[in-house]
């Protein structure tokens, strides 16, 4: 095992031709895709990482200064996919990850057949015309929260992340690998994940995109969605889920498991002149697009 492999707890799975690299949100590590990986090695060489910074990596391996960025997550990603000599991959990048794969297909589209973004945000606070679904005072309150007394932070936060309450198998789980972080990178993780701004930078993405977002989501308003697949790059495809929580993946695998799976087989059909549209919902989520449209259509004429 190379070094990048070694600081990342590099794994990889399956006896498959074909790379497929999984990459955890905030909070998280690679575990939370345990569920998902069964459905995968018998047709995929599964790459599994966990960011720098999760509890699971070594904290001397964590760079406040290069970790400031989401480009400083990006360049590790290039790397463990250099070391591991992957030539092209399917990219499924959860939360903050599917802006870290956005970024590093930027600099090389080559190495990535699509990426699939789940509960993605290029900016989380809102801004004119924008609507990211936080403000400054909101975040200023959550950094302090965390800095004052880590621990009670996480026992409020899990909940509301996951969309459950302490007793459930998710947040618990959820509590478990954010308790692993140590409090002090935990506040620069955050502070670099929702104070970043990655707007600019979505008309440079050109390979293709597949949006999977949470109906209801804490930090991710659904209408984000829409405006990802109207500003980037490249073809895209939207779908919205009827499940709570930020980490859908966690609280409801037996429908976000299905729909991922669909999106990894699922190409997008090209039409001239425009990017390629649909949203597969179920008919609980069926207003969701109409709604998400009116208000962005209503912040464009403010």
């Amino acid at each position: 095992m190379g070094i990048v492999e070694d600081a990342h707890n590099v794994k990889v799975l399956g006896t498959g031709n074909r790379f497929i690299v999984l990459a955890h949100g905030f909070g998280t590590d690679q575990s939370v895709w345990k569920h998902f990986v069964p459905h995968l090695v018998d047709d995929f060489r599964v790459v599994l990482y966990d960011n720098m910074g999760a509890g699971t990596t070594n904290p001397e391996y964590f760079d406040s200064e290069r970790h400031s960025s989401l480009e400083g997550y990006a360049y590790d990603l290039l790397a463990i996919l250099e070391e591991l000599r992957v030539d092209s991959c399917i990219f499924v990048g959860h939360s903050v990850s599917a802006m870290i794969g956005a970024i590093a297909s930027i600099s090389r589209p080559d190495l990535f057949l699509k990426l699939i973004m789940v509960s993605a945000s290029p900016r989380y606070l809102n801004d004119v015309n924008y609507f990211g679904g936080f403000e400054q005072d909101d975040l200023n309150q959550l950094f302090t929260a965390m800095s004052e007394n880590y621990k009670a932070w996480c026992y409020g936060f899990a909940p509301l992340a996951v969309g459950g309450d302490m007793d459930s198998v998710a947040v618990q789980e959820f509590s478990r690998t954010l308790f692993n972080m140590r409090p002090d990178i935990a506040l620069i993780v955050s502070r670099t994940i929702f104070q970043s701004d990655m707007r600019q930078i979505l008309k440079l993405v050109t390979v293709p995109c597949h949006i999977i977002q949470a109906e209801k989501d804490m930090a991710v308003p659904v209408m984000v969605s829409e405006y990802l697949h109207q500003q980037l790059g490249g073809e895209s495809i939207v779908e919205v889920m009827g499940t709570d929580g930020h980490l859908p993946q966690l609280s409801s695998p037996d429908i976000v498991i299905p729909v991922l799976l669909k999106h990894i087989q699922l190409n997008i059909e090209p039409i001239s002149c425009q990017r390629n549209y649909h949203t597969f919902q179920n008919p609980e989520a069926s207003s969701t697009k109409t709604e998400a449209s009116s208000l962005m259509k209503l912040e464009a004429d403010l």
